[in-house]
């Protein structure tokens, strides 16, 4: 089963989403917002992809937090943050046969889906 997790609004998302549609590629969308986001499912993903990749610092959510907030950042502080604010997830992350990817690029994924 594959699975995309993110923000339906995202723009990202949106392409992802059409790329697996016209492809013909079935799966399922987990939204942050709208479907919770699991402290376990977070921790998996980052020892998949690291925290360091998941963690969006270029967004407004990110800029946004307090420096004390962004200071001395490591993975427990991170998982932290993304739980309590779901768009500094970076996204969308696909899962695929027990594989992790993170973004979206049409080249990507037409070797995943290959």
């Amino acid at each position: 089963m594959t699975t995309l997790y993110g923000i339906k609004n995202c723009d990202t998302i949106k392409k992802a989403k059409k790329w697996l549609e016209q492809q013909g590629i079935d799966y399922k969308f987990h939204d942050y917002r709208a479907d919770g986001l699991d402290v376990n499912w977070l921790r998996s993903t980052e020892k998949q992809l690291g925290w360091n990749n998941l963690l969006n610092t270029r967004g407004t959510t990110f800029r946004k937090l307090d420096e004390s907030q962004k200071a001395d950042m490591d993975c427990d502080k991170a998982i932290t943050l993304m739980l309590e604010h779901p768009a500094m997830i970076k996204r969308p992350v696909l899962v695929t046969n027990d594989q992790y990817f993170l973004g979206f690029k049409p080249d990507m994924y037409a070797e995943v889906f290959k």
